[in-house]
């Protein structure tokens, strides 16, 4: 009788963050256009890895084109849906995509805009997201200092002008963070 059985304890689900412009795409700055989004090379190997360890992955994406007018909400969900489905035919789910369309001179008025943690306390209200089992890849220092304030378990910063030495990463004891000089390197931290 399933009365009989003992109560489950449901556990949250991990997460991988990732920061869009400079980790999914190359940042040409204020990208809306399907034609100027570059997938950034390793970043579908990454996903596929993190979905097998059971990640959920989660983009948060501050948008600031949208508040200077650069191009409106609509054409950022569209673009938004294109990407999705670029990861889905490649056999990734993007659980959601959550996005801070404010101006950074005006962000006092918001808790979204990266480094607050809005987008990631919503995603964990949402989707049941445990942050301490969690990851955050960004390419900025506010994506680290973000996810850090959030409680995420580990934060990569994805940083192209470190020297590629093989196999060797900073220790999570001498930094807040690791560093990755490519997708690749941050793969082998997941």
């Amino acid at each position: 009788m399933l009365s009989d059985l003992p109560p489950v304890a449901l556990r949250a689900q991990k997460a991988l963050f990732l920061d869009r412009d400079g980790v999914i795409n190359v940042n040409h700055g204020y990208v809306f256009k399907k034609e100027e989004f570059d997938f950034i090379d390793g970043i579908f190997d990454l996903c596929r890895k993190a979905r097998k360890k059971g990640y959920a992955i989660i983009i948060v994406t501050n948008q600031s084109g949208i508040a200077r007018g650069y191009y409106s909400e609509r054409q950022f969900q569209s673009l938004t849906l294109w990407v999705e489905h670029q990861f889905w035919k490649k056999g990734i789910d993007i659980l959601h995509t959550f996005h801070c369309p404010h101006h950074p001179d005006y962000s006092h008025s918001c808790c979204c805009r990266k480094p607050r943690i809005g987008m990631l306390t919503k995603a964990s209200q949402r989707f049941g997201i445990d942050r301490s089992r969690s990851i955050m890849i960004g390419d900025s220092l506010s994506d680290m200092q973000c996810a850090q304030a959030a409680g995420v378990g580990k934060c990569i910063y994805l940083n192209p002008a470190l020297p590629k030495i093989k196999g060797r990463s900073p220790s999570p004891n001498s930094r807040p963070y690791y560093q990755a000089c490519n997708l690749r390197a941050a793969s082998r931290l997941i």
